[in-house]
């Protein structure tokens, strides 16, 4: 371990003891994932041998954050809000301040379960639950359209206008003609829905890769940083566009049911008409979306800036993404 590293571990473990009665230190510390500006922790609280409390840490050390994404303050404000409205999310234990030295972000509850969504689709341990996801998907999702907005932290409003702009600018800035991508703008134009008297919490990637399961269903959902207000449908297109489905075409939802097990739990959770026709065109924004941010990794694979096997792997799917949109557009998805 060099001096950053103990420095980081120490200071974890200072904090941990401030916050947590009765902690002692902290043991089974590791990385769960290592990106430019985010960092995920999964160590425990512990008083000797004994664990008091499985732990997670997110945190950005320098403060930085993408365009799109709340501050890590914000979010941990919007899960204890969540926390007991009948969402499942992990409980957040602690805020970061200055004098924790560890950056911006937040400790929380450690969840465990899978996520996966290969494994969910296919282990024998989720056979039982398998046919009864795609409803939980949609009560979760009704459950979050009746939270009052008025106690949620301050969160960017994006109805469909504000993000079909943002994409154009972020595809027209790539510099390359994708004349399915260019069709598909020209379509949700003519076919955006009307402004709707309510708008509400929408989680903005909620999708298998975003939630726990256990073999009794959806544990928690994860990964708040892109909330924000606006259209429900959003969120019942997005867990239902073809990259979510891991090859399971058939069940539209998540590979895992139906449209109809979504909208008909929705409408139970919410005691508000889900419109199809409105869902349809945000299953058409997100496919395109998903296509841009692909095409975005090409760009990124052939400049150099990511010559990583993985970036060239997810720019390969331009093409995949494009006959997704054909289906989506001609009625045959």
């Amino acid at each position: 371990m060099n001096a950053m590293d103990n420095s980081f571990s120490h200071a974890l473990e200072t904090m941990t003891a401030r916050i947590v009665p009765g902690a002692r230190g902290i043991a089974n510390l590791r990385r769960l994932s290592a990106g430019a500006t985010l960092e995920t922790w999964s160590f425990d609280a512990v008083d000797g041998e004994r664990v008091l409390h499985p732990l997670i840490l997110r945190r950005s050390p320098g403060g930085l954050r993408s365009a799109e994404s709340l501050s890590l303050e914000a979010e941990a404000e919007l899960i204890r809000v969540l926390d007991g409205s009948g969402v499942p999310v992990p409980a957040v234990v602690h805020t970061l301040i200055p004098a924790d030295s560890l950056g911006d972000g937040f400790m929380m509850t450690r969840i465990e379960g899978e996520t996966i969504a290969r494994k969910v689709l296919r282990d024998q341990q989720f056979a039982n639950i398998r046919p009864h996801l795609a409803a939980q998907f949609g009560a979760i999702r009704g459950t979050m359209t009746k939270v009052d907005a008025a106690r949620l932290p301050r969160l960017p409003f994006k109805p469909a206008e504000v993000i079909v702009a943002r994409l154009a600018r972020r595809y027209e800035a790539l510099g390359v003609a994708r004349p399915v991508f260019d069709l598909t703008f020209r379509w949700l134009e003519q076919n955006a829905p009307a402004p709707l008297d309510k708008y509400s919490l929408v989680h903005g990637d909620y999708r298998n890769g975003n939630i726990i399961f256990g073999a009794e269903g959806v544990r928690a959902v994860l990964d708040w940083e892109v909330a924000h207000i606006g259209d429900p449908a959003e969120d019942l297109a997005w867990i239902s566009t073809p990259p979510w489905r891991f090859g399971e075409l058939d069940r539209p939802v998540g590979g895992l049911g139906s449209r109809a097990q979504l909208f008909d739990a929705y409408e139970a959770a919410s005691g508000e008409r889900i419109d199809p026709a409105r869902v349809h065109y945000w299953e058409v924004l997100g496919s395109l979306r998903w296509g841009v941010s692909c095409a975005s990794m090409l760009e990124w694979f052939t400049s150099g800036r990511d010559p990583s096997v993985e970036r060239a792997m997810i720019a390969r799917r331009v093409s995949e993404n494009e006959l997704d949109l054909m289906r989506i557009l001609t009625g045959t998805d």
